[in-house]
């Protein structure tokens, strides 16, 4: 890395990695992976066809990757891809998957990587050598990619930049775009979540904690990004943070995993130009310190990763976007659940816990109560404690 020697960026790392472990998924970095080693075990003898997902794991510093499957007896399983986890040099911030499952991006302190997946075996192997693709002053605290597969997203932890990157779908190589900068709704304080950008891929959404929210209008066929007009969303209080988002198919309505002193799932309809208004009855109430927050492939159920109490809530989402608590919930899962996925088939959500117990959880869906979580299958993704910090799947 230009202006940094590779002990400098280690002694760095180690530092970021002990800040990770309090933050539970803040900061950070990765470097491609150096070695490879054995662990996260996983059971079963299903067919998987494509459907693999991946944990950032940032106190051992390492990727884990599975495959999931469905015995001939329906059971849901996880087993180990080969070489998994991968070992790095720093611990990673952030991940996200291409569309076409062609490449695995990852951020790290100084910049972003990549992996080719192979679409049999969910082997990963590093492209451009192991090069970082693109150099940054600060680790991604989240990266997301649009839905056409052309265009990167970087939220920079520094909590004021939001990186732009044109994806060459052959290489999967990285061309700066742009690198626009923001402040808090309000003159509020930022603290950069997350960044979204909608299924319909015309607004990129920021999450920025107790800073609020932005919504930017965006052209996905030139991937031209509008920072001087935009929507912003406060959360109408300093100990409020909007910590993850989630937006529908359709690209109506925009679910918030908020905690603080209005703690819960809110729902905002969108309109035009990317406005919001509020859902009546939102914020819906949930489990201690919503953390994330994922909708099924259906659309008819949200659920929210509460970080404090290490449950998840489930909602029936019903006529105006209008939430129902689902029976049964909140459901158990791991110690501090930082992050929520779908995997490829649809039948499983995973969670993963920055403090375990278990690292992965992996749910399917209750055969009477619909909408329902029952425990599948779980798995520690690497010699204790692992730090799982994201969860990533395969579409």
């Amino acid at each position: 890395m230009p202006g940094r020697t590779r002990s400098e960026l280690q002694l760095a790392g180690a530092v970021v990695a002990a800040v990770l472990v309090l933050l539970t998924g803040c900061g950070g970095g990765f470097f491609p992976p150096l070695t490879t080693g054995t662990g996260g075990t996983g059971t079963g003898t299903g067919t998987s066809t494509g459907d693999f997902v991946y944990v950032a794991n940032s106190t051992t510093g390492t990727i884990a990757g599975y495959s999931v499957a469905t015995t001939t007896a329906g059971a849901g399983t996880l087993t180990a891809v080969s070489g998994s986890p991968y070992s790095l040099a720093l611990p990673p911030t952030a991940m996200a998957i291409t569309p076409s499952n062609s490449f695995l991006y990852l951020s790290e302190l100084g910049g972003i990587y990549a992996y080719s997946i192979n679409a049999t075996t969910g082997v990963l192997t590093t492209v451009s050598s192991g090069g970082a693709l693109a150099t940054t002053n600060f680790g991604s605290v989240s990266l997301d990619i649009s839905p056409d597969g052309q265009w990167l997203f970087a939220l920079s932890q520094d909590s004021a930049t939001l990186q732009e990157y044109q994806i060459n779908a052959t290489t999967g190589a990285l061309a700066a775009i742009a690198t626009p900068t923001y402040v808090g709704v309000g003159g509020t304080q930022a603290v950069a979540k997350m960044v979204k950008v909608a299924p319909s891929g015309a607004y990129v959404f920021l999450a920025l904690g107790t800073g609020g929210d932005i919504v930017y209008p965006f052209n996905t066929t030139t991937g031209a990004l509008n920072i001087t007009t935009f929507q912003q969303l406060s959360t109408g209080s300093t100990t409020t943070s909007d910590n993850a988002l989630a937006i529908d198919s359709n690209t109506t309505f925009l679910y918030l995993a908020r905690s603080g002193g209005s703690t819960g799932l809110a729902v905002f309809a969108i309109g035009s130009n990317g406005g919001l208004s509020s859902v009546a009855g939102s914020p819906f109430a949930a489990g201690g310190g919503p953390f994330s927050v994922l909708l099924d492939s259906t659309g008819k159920y949200a659920y929210t990763g509460n970080r404090t109490d290490g449950t998840i809530s489930g909602f029936s989402i019903g006529t105006g976007g209008v939430l129902t608590a689902l029976s049964g919930s909140p459901f158990a899962t791991g110690s501090t659940v930082a992050s929520l996925a779908r995997d490829k088939s649809a039948k499983y959500i995973l969670a993963a816990a920055s403090a375990g117990n278990p690292d992965l959880t992996m749910y399917s869906f209750d055969a009477t109560v619909l909408g329902k979580l029952d425990s599948a299958a779980t798995v520690a993704t690497g010699t204790d404690p692992t730090g799982a910090i994201q969860v990533v799947a395969t579409h």
